[in-house]
């Protein structure tokens, strides 16, 4: 299961693994602001909260974007962060604006 909070409410769904948080996000009908998709825009920034493990590893453009001090403390982009395993999962859209 995965819980994804936004500043509207909160939902837990069934995750799947290939997904994204934020294409997770939209296919459950939340609000989770982006733009770009491609990790240049951050709009889609989030925390990870809980299973960090079970997400792919950071992508070059996570790299790029966020700063390193972002990453130690759990943040990603939703349009990168890919799920690859299936637990418990706990993700905060957290944009900077």
């Amino acid at each position: 299961m995965i819980t994804l909070r936004t500043r509207k409410g909160d939902k837990t769904v069934e995750s799947e693994t290939g997904l994204t948080v934020l294409e997770l996000a939209l296919k459950h009908k939340l609000e989770w602001g982006h733009s770009c998709k491609r990790g240049t825009c951050a709009r889609c920034r989030c925390f990870v909260k809980e299973g960090r493990e079970r997400l792919a590893p950071l992508t070059e453009a996570e790299l790029d974007r966020l700063e390193p001090e972002e990453i130690d403390l759990g943040y990603r982009l939703g349009c990168q962060a890919v799920i690859q395993e299936t637990g418990a999962v706990s993700v905060t859209h957290k944009p900077y604006f």
